[in-house]
């Protein structure tokens, strides 16, 4: 699960040199798209994408259910820092508070800009898409090759889409990938003796009858 660290401080690392070109950043991205014409294509994803990954993790879940029981218990405790994951967002999101981009800028977006007091950092949909993706590698790692690039692709939308800076995406991607690690890391174990103590049990109370 190295890679998982990698990945969390080059993400915190790009988070933080974006955030003093945040508004250069922004604006080169947001005017770009109605450019080459992609207005439709990014409302979609930045909408909807995050469906790609439930379908995924869905597919996932019901592979380990008919074939590892091993790996269903990393997916569950995984699913658990999913959820983890989407509520330290919205915590972080209420003690930072953080405006829109879109609240203040004059440019045209591909999505309506949210209401106030819907803040910005860090983006709950890229918290979502890196939360996702990391449940389904950690508990089947072939699906890196899918639910990491759509990850990228969701996280990067929200940006061209008008409704985060760069820095919400890249905090939001790493703050799913690390919680549901960690979450794995120290909840597994538990799964594991509490499932072994109950086989036990259940061997015992067969033996005695």
């Amino acid at each position: 699960m190295g890679w998982a660290w990698i990945v969390t401080i080059a993400l915190l690392i790009g988070s933080a040199i974006a955030f003093p070109e945040r508004q250069f950043l922004y604006s080169s991205i947001v005017t770009t798209v109605p450019r080459i014409h992609l207005e439709t294509l990014v409302t979609l994803i930045a909408s909807k994408g995050l469906l790609i990954l439930v379908a995924t993790a869905t597919v996932v879940g019901l592979w380990c259910l008919a074939r590892s029981r091993e790996r269903l218990s990393v997916f569950a405790c995984a699913g658990v820092g999913v959820v983890i994951a989407y509520l330290l967002s919205e915590g972080i999101k209420i003690l930072v508070s953080e405006p829109r981009p879109c609240a203040s800028s004059m440019l045209t977006t591909a999505l309506t800009c949210p209401d106030p007091g819907d803040w910005s950092w860090p983006s709950n949909h890229s918290v979502l898409a890196a939360a996702f993706a990391t449940a389904c590698v950690l508990a089947l790692s072939r699906t890196k090759w899918i639910v990491v690039p759509v990850a990228i692709v969701i996280a990067s939308s929200r940006v061209a889409a008008g409704v985060h800076y760069v820095h919400d995406v890249l905090s939001g991607l790493a703050l799913g990938v690390v919680t549901v690690c960690l979450v794995v890391v120290l909840l597994h174990p538990v799964w594991v003796r509490f499932a072994n103590s109950e086989q036990s049990r259940l061997r015992h109370e067969g033996g005695q009858a």
